[in-house]
């Protein structure tokens, strides 16, 4: 049975992902520096994963399976963060990779690719606009050079428009909820016309969970629905799903300039991967 760590396991997407890594049986230890919320089935550690040394990877259990999800800001695109943080994420991965692991997983986001409209694949070329995006590709083009030659497992999780648990994700969803408990009746918006591809957190834990106890298919996956959706349209099915009754205004707001018309992934891998777990 693998032991799979998970850093920012008390995270919006960490929480998560240990639950349905639990209920698959696996042995989990789940980190961050607060644990309240994680699975209790998990053996949950209170760390500070950017002040590690080179004894990281036996301090915490000598993992078969490194899920790296941590990640500050990340609904601030432009946070100066993404980038101050960036050689910490190295260090730690660095030191995992040089103390023993064989099998690395890593959340990606399609802010990585930046300008691009349509289907999003692993080839697709990256030209972040963001703090986010960038210091996300950094970190990927770094580990890759990491594991270059070596007899090491590397996935790289593309993410896209998440939703689902919305009290706790900071997304328009959760800032919907919001204004409505705030008695708002109305909230400015952009005209909603950008196609996105929306995932629910419950699916997205699935692929994920299934992505990373698996070492056949590895490299850029993403964890996608593979359809575009407009997020007008995903906007009006959410206030009708919680029965909300708030409106948006649509146009108050430019669209945002590094933003697509229409952006998707392809979900061929993640098919193939699902497919093969039954």
């Amino acid at each position: 049975m693998k032991k799979i760590l998970v850093t920012g396991a008390g995270g919006y997407i960490g929480r998560h992902i240990v639950k349905k890594l639990c209920e698959m049986n696996y042995s989990i230890i789940a980190v961050d520096i607060n644990t309240n919320t994680i699975d209790d089935r998990a053996i949950k550690l209170i760390y500070d994963i950017f002040d590690c040394d080179e004894t990281v990877y036996k301090k915490l259990g000598s993992p078969d399976v490194c899920l790296h999800l941590a990640w500050q800001d990340g609904f601030k695109h432009n946070s100066e963060l993404h980038i101050d943080k960036l050689p910490s994420h190295y260090r730690f991965l660095r030191y995992m990779l040089e103390g023993g692991l064989k099998h690395i997983a890593i959340m990606g986001t399609m802010h990585e690719i930046g300008y691009w409209e349509g289907e999003i694949d692993e080839n697709t070329p990256a030209n972040p606009l963001t703090y986010y995006g960038i210091a996300k590709n950094a970190l990927r083009q770094l580990v890759k050079i990491l594991v270059n030659d070596k007899d090491i497992v590397f996935q790289w999780l593309r993410a896209f428009y998440i939703y689902g648990d919305d009290i706790y994700n900071n997304s328009i969803f959760s800032k919907i909820l919001k204004m409505e408990r705030e008695g708002k009746s109305t909230f400015p918006f952009t005209t909603g016309k950008n196609k996105f591809d929306f995932i629910s957190i419950d699916e997205l834990s699935t692929q994920i969970a299934y992505a990373v106890t698996q070492d056949k298919i590895s490299g850029i996956i993403n964890c996608c629905s593979g359809k575009p959706m407009a997020l007008k349209e995903r906007i009006e099915q959410f206030i009708k799903e919680n029965g909300l009754k708030i409106r948006p205004e649509y146009g108050a707001y430019p669209e945002r300039p590094y933003e697509s018309p229409a952006i998707w992934g392809s979900n061929d891998k993640i098919l193939r991967i699902l497919s093969s777990k039954g």
